[in-house]
């Protein structure tokens, strides 16, 4: 059988260390998972109960390939009550998680042999499926020097690009671009005819500096969001775009022929997710406060922190006091700690050697009792 060259991508270590952290637990181990950004916590109730509604009238089928109305005037209420812009429901794509947003963001803006930036260290996933449609991705380091994200002076060095992608808050970096930065971003990519897509699924959990969306700056980005991270609803595999106005037909192209339309129950409950807040944003507290705890506890243990933890639920760290090699690091620790991280290779191929990524969104004393798993192990 002759395979595909578009599969022979890197694997997400992240996924491989769930899977084996998964399969430790089901065998009867006590596994602490900081390996993924899973929230500990339920969907919002008030998302369950409108699912539960749902499956009682039992007719669940499919919508219009962009989405139900009701949602998308939802999503563009949102976008009016808490960032002051004004966004036609028209415009929102309602997609199967942020992962079919970025493949529908890709296949509509590139072709083959196109250049796209990313940050280094930044989500494998980005460079994964770019790589599987042919399109070369240009990684761009990211450091304390240029405040963790990209900049139009890192991207004018990179020679010809015809997009760029930029998460804020950032997966694994915790990086907040402020304001100002992705206005200048934004001005840099329009001015020069590239295409910008703002990644903002983290957005809510903004601990540090400003949280602002792309759509601020104008209409040509596009802005890819989920429920999955603060709306904790990772496994109803929900998320939105907001499109420029011409490439609104061509996603719902693309869309009806890959996945025809998110599922509909999972598109009722997020938007009574929407109205949610007071629940969430206890949560919300609570990432901050093992936030706060592993900031004072991953150096005393050796792990310094390698990017500011602005915002998401992670803490990139320093490992290179115990290994140069992450990935041998990350199972030497499940094997004798029971606790699951994932390898800084993940997102950084050149130098995640000897950097790590601990997600927090478990419960408090999931960390705890992780960190002194860890103090005992490393002593």
């Amino acid at each position: 059988m002759k395979l595909s060259r578009r599969g022979a991508v890197e694997p997400f270590h992240a996924m491989d260390v769930l899977a084996e952290a998964t399969k430790q637990r089901a065998a009867g181990r006590p596994v602490i998972s900081m390996a993924v950004g899973q929230p500990v916590h339920p969907a919002p109730e008030a998302a369950r109960e409108a699912a539960r509604k749902a499956l009682e009238i039992g007719r669940i089928g499919y919508t219009d390939a962009l989405g139900l109305l009701s949602l998308r005037l939802a999503i563009a209420d949102f976008y009016r009550n808490h960032h002051g812009v004004s966004v036609d429901p028209g415009r929102i794509a309602i997609t199967t998680g942020s992962s079919a947003g970025f493949n529908l963001a890709f296949l509509a803006l590139f072709d083959a042999g196109d250049r796209v930036a990313i940050a280094r260290p930044g989500y494998p996933a980005y460079r994964n499926i770019l790589a599987a449609l042919g399109i070369e991705t240009v990684e761009i380091e990211v450091s304390a020097e240029n405040g963790f994200t990209l900049t139009p002076e890192a991207l004018q060095a990179a020679g010809r690009i015809d997009g760029v992608l930029l998460a804020s808050p950032a997966n694994p970096t915790g990086t907040v671009t402020g304001r100002a930065n992705l206005a200048a971003l934004s001005a840099y990519c329009r001015d020069n005819g590239i295409a910008f897509i703002s990644d903002e699924i983290y957005h809510g959990l903004t601990f540090v500096g400003e949280e602002a969306t792309a759509l601020e700056f104008g209409n040509e980005a596009v802005i890819i969001n989920s429920f999955s991270k603060y709306y904790c609803m990772t496994g109803w595999r929900i998320g939105w775009m907001v499109l420029p106005e011409a490439l609104v037909r061509p996603v719902e192209c693309i869309a009806q022929s890959l996945y025809i339309s998110a599922p509909e129950l999972s598109q009722i409950a997020a938007e009574a997710a929407l109205g949610a807040e007071a629940e969430l944003n206890v949560y919300r507290d609570a990432y901050r406060v093992n936030r706060d705890f592993l900031v004072k506890r991953l150096p005393e243990l050796g792990f310094s922190i390698a990017s500011p933890m602005d915002g998401a639920f992670y803490a990139y760290v320093d490992v290179s006091r115990f290994t140069n090699d992450s990935m041998a690091f990350a199972r030497r620790m499940l094997a004798e700690t029971d606790v699951a991280a994932t390898p800084g290779i993940d997102f950084d191929p050149k130098d995640g050697h000897h950097t790590m990524r601990f997600s927090y969104a478990g419960s408090f004393d999931e960390m705890s009792e992780a960190v002194d798993r860890l103090a005992r192990w490393l002593a």
